[in-house]
């Protein structure tokens, strides 16, 4: 056990396993509504790319316009195979000049980066698993306050990043604020004693909770191989740079988005009960057909279930279930539309 993780247990955290912790914070869903909250972000972790050539490697493998990343604007990327399937989706911070942190869930670091690194060979880049950092997730309309008064910085717009020292402060897509801090662990345990006393600590299933109601998907294992980034609505939330030259699986990509071949696309959804479905659990139409798959499931303040789910984008018959559990569609929070990250550097949302 690291002294990071030591030092959560002190302070009240209960590991799940390697990708939950919780506390005993009752009333999670419903406080992180009105109140400020904290997390550990647990499901995340850092890969970093660094050397001569890093940014002209990553110009290949990725989706994001690497001269976009300018260590203020923190765009969200994807690595596709040859046939434009995703291995992962992630955010890419330039932290100093030839030197990149990609943010993505852990499950999918280390294979990231036995794929990145049989084309890293070829570069003066290397691949760096950052296991000495800490991710914490902050949450609230006080959010941006907390990071203004508590950590000496100005808080980031959607997709922006700032920097001091070695903390890097990122906002996220959500319905309030919603800040990811990546800092060296030995400095995230004053950080977190600081917030914690300010905001309530919860589990990071809260943090899941508000991507799902953020339309966010961030692939984990159980998702490599399946999806066309547009199949996450990625081109919607800036994922995508259409103005770049090759990357791995850039044909395929380009090829479905001027042709209208995307034939599936990210829903979100809440259903009628409170079983939370596995990764994967088929969507089903009133005739018992699969029309799509769960991709992300949580509970939310009234105790049911939100999900996001991949699905079919024909008509199909009324009302879709995932096992017993009616799936009622709900709106997501942006248009279905691409997109451009080349527009989004000056800043982002504020929402």
């Amino acid at each position: 056990m690291t002294d990071w993780n030591a030092h959560l247990q002190h302070a009240g955290a209960q590991r799940i396993d390697d990708r939950q912790v919780d506390f005993d914070t009752p009333e999670q869903a419903r406080l992180a509504q009105s109140e400020s909250v904290v997390s550990p972000l647990a499901h995340l972790a850092v890969l970093e790319v660094a050397g001569a050539d890093a940014e002209r490697f990553l110009q290949g493998q990725t989706s994001a316009q690497l001269s976009l990343a300018n260590g203020s604007f923190a765009a969200p990327t994807a690595f596709c195979n040859a046939k434009g399937r995703m291995l992962a989706n992630a955010q890419l911070l330039r932290i100093a000049e030839q030197r990149y942190w990609l943010l993505l869930d852990r499950d999918l670091l280390e294979p990231l980066r036995v794929h990145l690194a049989k084309f890293a060979a070829f570069y003066k880049a290397e691949l760096s698993p950052r296991d000495d950092l800490a991710i914490i997730g902050l949450i609230g309309h006080a959010a941006p306050t907390l990071i203004e008064t508590h950590l000496d910085m100005t808080p980031p717009t959607t997709w922006q990043q700032i920097a001091r020292g070695d903390t890097v402060v990122l906002r996220h897509p959500g319905q309030c604020p919603r800040f990811a801090l990546c800092l060296p662990q030995a400095e995230a345990r004053d950080v977190w004693d600081t917030l914690a006393r300010h905001a309530a600590p919860v589990g990071n299933a809260i943090w899941q909770l508000h991507d799902i109601q953020a339309g966010l998907a961030w692939l984990n294992a159980a998702h490599q191989d399946s999806y066309l980034p547009q199949m996450v609505n990625w081109e919607a939330l800036g994922g995508i740079s259409f103005k770049k030259g090759c990357y791995t699986g850039q044909e395929v990509v380009a090829r479905a988005h001027f042709r209208g071949q995307v034939k599936k696309r990210l829903v979100r959804g809440q259903l009628d009960g409170n079983a939370l479905p596995d990764i994967g659990s088929p969507v089903v139409d009133a005739e018992g057909k699969s029309r799509g798959e769960t991709f992300a499931a949580a509970h939310d303040a009234d105790g049911q279930v939100e999900i996001l789910a991949v699905m079919t984008t024909r008509e199909i018959s009324e009302p879709p279930h995932v096992g017993e559990q009616r799936l009622e569609l709900l709106e997501l929070p942006y248009p279905l539309e691409r997109l451009d990250p080349e527009t989004m550097v000056s800043g982002g949302e504020t929402a």
